[in-house]
């Protein structure tokens, strides 16, 4: 080796190790920039901002419901990446989800189908000492044996709550179709028998509606298709609803927040329960779905596709934009949340129900920063709790309202399971708009349309 080649290999050998030092630094220092960005970590815990109109009944909500005015502190590695939250409730629902103990009750439809609903009685005396009963609506393809369904159930129960809840047309693995139908989103069919069979059954009850995702756009429609419907109902709550179908589904398509991929899989699970149940549904003379729509059933890649090759057959529906327009109109207490890093629920959808609380007296509409689709795990550094946010308030407003009523009920010396007109005049409830459906239900549709109607 020459000394010049010596001398090159001195000047430059130090600054390698020096160099690739920093390239060290650099990659490390990119994948941290990566993390903090994906989870969020930037993002401080918040008090969920709440839209509401000032009435005798909020302000006393707000002076009885403290987690709608707190922080809602999710676990810290994790829990402020909505899609973190959404995986988890997705994969596993909840953390020890207990096994509450109920009864599997069977409904006969008009049209050959079976309804079914699992019914779950109180562990304890409610607050105010009345019945009271939970009507439950899960989300899309869910029932009674979900781990989230069975957390909220087992700490209502121990709340003093008896809960009834709706297992939809086709969820259940082990439950045959009696009829070539499974369930459509906006169909409120099984979920007013299921009602009409607490009222029978338990004829003092206060009834309590709530709707998880899908399920909250089949309550509200169920409410405000029938004005009779929202008799002995204290209150609605429903959670990570969508509002509109037909702007849900046109987000759906888009690529941000990775919508796309999400509709993917609900469209692959979708397809599961189709097939599942492809002799009820294809084997009878009734049915309405030839081997043309098992053919683009099989290519479907989206929610919208299926609804149009399949579900809207169900009831018949001529086309797409029939099966998704309807509307409803709720006057009952009625409290939306939401997340605003769900990802299966655009911005933009988000203006209906803020629009309704800033116009409708009876809607509070809360929207927290953290918390995912479904998720709103709670938690300190990175195990969360059993229990979630999610479930507490929910709770915590409906006792609110129970109390609220039970208070008006003896100021007027109604009997229990009335609610008094003057307990809808103190909280400034709207009047039923005599344009709303009054005589017979409508079949409805997947991902029903919730617009309420503002009056």
């Amino acid at each position: 080796m020459t000394t010049l080649e010596d001398a090159e290999m001195n000047t430059f050998g130090p600054e390698l190790p020096a160099m690739f030092d920093g390239m060290k630094l650099a990659a490390v220092a990119t994948v941290l920039y990566i993390i903090v960005r994906c989870l969020n970590l930037k993002s401080t815990a918040s008090p969920p901002e709440v839209v509401y109109q000032e009435t005798p009944l909020s302000r006393y909500l707000f002076k009885t419901c403290p987690m709608l005015t707190k922080e809602y502190i999710p676990p810290l590695l994790w829990g402020k990446s909505g899609h973190l939250q959404t995986a988890l409730y997705g994969k596993m629902g909840r953390i020890n989800t207990p096994k509450p103990c109920g009864v599997r009750k069977f409904l006969p439809m008009q049209d050959g189908a079976t309804a079914s609903f699992d019914l779950f009685e109180a562990r304890a005396d409610h607050s105010t000492g009345d019945d009271i009963t939970m009507v439950i609506c899960p989300g899309i393809g869910n029932h009674s044996e979900k781990n989230y369904i069975r957390t909220f159930v087992d700490y209502s129960q121990r709340q003093g709550y008896r809960c009834a809840v709706l297992n939809h047309l086709g969820a259940l693995p082990d439950m045959e179709l009696t009829s070539p139908r499974m369930f459509t989103y906006g169909c409120t069919w099984e979920y007013a028998a299921m009602v009409g069979y607490i009222k029978r059954a338990f004829p003092e009850t206060l009834l309590v509606v709530v709707g998880f995702s899908l399920g909250g756009n089949i309550v509200c429609k169920f409410l405000g298709e029938n004005r009779f419907n929202q008799d002995r109902v204290a209150c609605c709550v429903t959670v990570c609803q969508g509002y509109s179908a037909l702007r849900a589904q046109e987000t759906f398509l888009q690529w941000d927040q990775c919508r796309r991929l999400y509709n993917f899989v609900l469209a692959d699970n979708m397809k599961k329960l189709i097939l599942n149940h492809r002799s009820s549904l294809l084997g009878l003379n009734s049915s309405n779905i030839g081997d043309a729509d098992l053919g683009r059933l099989y290519a479907a890649t989206s929610l919208m596709q299926i609804d149009d090759s399949i579900m809207r057959k169900f009831h018949g529906y001529s086309s797409l934009k029939e099966y998704y327009e309807k509307e409803s109109c709720v006057t009952v207490p009625l409290l939306l949340v939401n997340s605003s890093d769900d990802p299966l629920i655009h911005q933009s959808l988000l203006d209906i129900p803020r629009t309704l609380a800033e116009k409708m007296p009876n809607v509070i509409f809360a929207l927290t920063q953290h918390g995912g689709h479904l998720g709103f795990f709670e938690g300190a550094v990175l195990f969360p709790q059993p229990l979630t946010w999610m479930d507490k308030v929910i709770v915590e407003y409906t006792n609110a309202i129970c109390h609220w009523e039970r208070t008006c009920r003896r100021a007027n010396g109604a009997a229990t399971g009335t609610l008094t007109p003057a307990c809808r005049a103190q909280g400034k409830h709207s009047a039923v708009n005599p344009r709303c459906n009054t005589s017979s239900p409508s079949a409805g549709f997947f991902g029903s349309c919730c617009s309420l109607r503002v009056i």
